[in-house]
């Protein structure tokens, strides 16, 4: 089995590098060749199903093998700006963009050039090094609840550290969130959790003991009355409120500015911390987060995705007296290995200088409006009921008349022509996220003509379903 993975990887591999890696800066006759060819996926299926034997399911991550669309997925070979090809050479236009960090585009030159000098220094120190001050500082300077932050590993891993430290720095148990919001995939978040649960059909996860949960206390998007009741039948119980300040995990849900409010009035009239994941969020619909957006100033955050610009990392800041309940500064005890990595720290200390250069929001609002506009509107000329919308370069919509405020509401939208549909633009080189329960991401890199591009395919595939 070996063997015959390397050899279909090596022969994949050979054929593919004649084509050539294009540059940063796509031309538009790049952009207009998209899925100009005959769409097919021999060699994706062939190393998906070699993969299906090594890896459960075939991936490293659930939602990426297309259980909710049907078929299978296509299997990358690289990515540049705005693109991604797959082993087949087929070119898409992508939206996932990682799933969220690509922000300022796939594999950017100048985050390279960085990369490859901080090569030459080593891959992992496991000490303290200047590029964490760096990057701490830049987060510290940008996002208005961060007074100190400590790096991670991931968003799962910044998420479980924000647990704790809730709990340790009010000596309460008792937390609440959400109903389809997802904090990452520890056990005390794992209800109700939305995105990849929702995707799987799953309510919760097997192998969750009941302790894990028995403090976890869900409430209802965008109903703050629901938060009201909890607070009340929980005296003096609760350590704090953890959410999404814009949802991604169960589609685009965007929340009332009011509801944010009071639950920033609600936590601190009965002495809990106020937490916005901004995992999904931070420095992707402003340079400061959704807490930068709405004006509304928690006291934890956790961050993830853009702050490592493509690397695996995550973060968790606030209050300094709240942080300053973490090891070794106090009691709290959480760590990690790779921590601080060196390399990490480069990608992400090179795109969030990239995200300051003037321009950079206002681009990524106008190209996003543009798109998901021109979808909803190309689906309502076609006779489907679809709601959906955006904020600067995060969007997503559904197959339902709407409004959708909440994960109950999102269950509404039809997932099977959602599926018909991401299937069909797949095959027009349209790459979106393989879940009616996932936002999508606009990128720096993306161009008018891309936008043009998608919408025109947009408009073909609505009127085959």
């Amino acid at each position: 089995m070996f063997r015959l993975l390397l050899i279909s990887f090596v022969a994949g591999s050979t054929a593919l590098a004649n084509h050539g890696i294009p540059g940063a800066r796509a031309s538009r006759s790049n952009v207009q060749n998209v899925a100009a060819q005959p769409f097919t996926t021999t060699k994706s299926e062939k190393i998906f199903g070699e993969a299906k034997d090594l890896m459960p399911g075939g991936v490293s991550s659930p939602v990426r093998a297309f259980n909710s669309v049907g078929g299978e997925p296509v299997v990358f070979d690289r990515v540049k700006g705005a693109y991604a090809w797959d082993v087949d050479d087929n070119k898409y236009i992508d939206y996932v963009g990682t799933w969220g960090p690509a922000i300022i585009g796939h594999a950017d030159d100048t985050v390279l050039d960085a990369l490859r000098n901080a090569l030459e220094k080593g891959t992992s120190f496991g000490a303290p090094s200047l590029l964490e001050n760096v990057l701490a500082e830049m987060v510290i300077d940008a996002v208005p609840s961060v007074e100190m932050v400590r790096f991670t590993n991931s968003g799962t891993e910044a998420c479980m550290g924000v647990l704790r430290l809730m709990r340790a720095y009010t000596g309460r148990e008792k937390i609440i969130k959400f109903e389809g919001c997802y904090h990452g995939h520890a056990d005390s978040f794992l209800v109700q959790a939305g995105s990849g649960v929702a995707t799987l059909g799953l309510p919760d996860s097997p192998g969750v003991p009941k302790g894990a949960t028995s403090g976890t206390l869900c409430a209802k998007y965008n109903d703050l009355a629901s938060v009201e009741a909890l607070f009340e039948a929980n005296k003096d119980e609760i350590a704090g409120v953890i959410l999404e300040p814009v949802v991604g995990n169960s589609g685009f849900i965007v929340p009332d500015k009011e509801f944010l409010q009071g639950l920033r009035d609600l936590t601190t009239k009965h002495g809990a911390v106020l937490v916005f994941d901004e995992v999904m969020t931070g420095f992707r619909i402003a340079y400061g987060g959704a807490q930068e957006h709405w004006g509304i100033t928690p006291d934890l955050t956790t961050m993830g995705k853009v702050i490592g610009g493509g690397l695996p990392v995550g973060a968790y800041g606030g209050k300094r007296e709240i942080m300053e309940v973490v090891a070794p500064a106090g009691p709290m005890y959480q760590a990690g290995t790779l921590s601080g990595n060196p390399l990490a720290m480069t990608a992400g200390i090179e795109t969030l200088k990239a995200l300051k250069q003037p321009g950079m929001y206002e681009k990524l609002d106008k190209l996003t409006g543009r798109l998901i506009n021109g979808i909803l509107d190309a689906a309502r000329e076609a006779g489907h009921e679809v709601c959906g919308g955006h904020i600067s370069g995060m969007f997503g919509f559904f197959f339902c008349k709407g409004p959708v405020k909440s994960f109950a509401d999102a269950t509404a939208s039809d997932t099977a022509k959602f599926a018909r549909w991401h299937r069909a633009m797949l095959e027009k080189g349209i790459y979106l996220a393989p879940s009616q329960y996932e936002a999508g991401f606009m990128s720096c890199a993306h161009t008018e003509e891309d936008i043009d591009a998608t919408i025109a395919a947009a408009k073909e595939v609505f009127a085959t379903l």
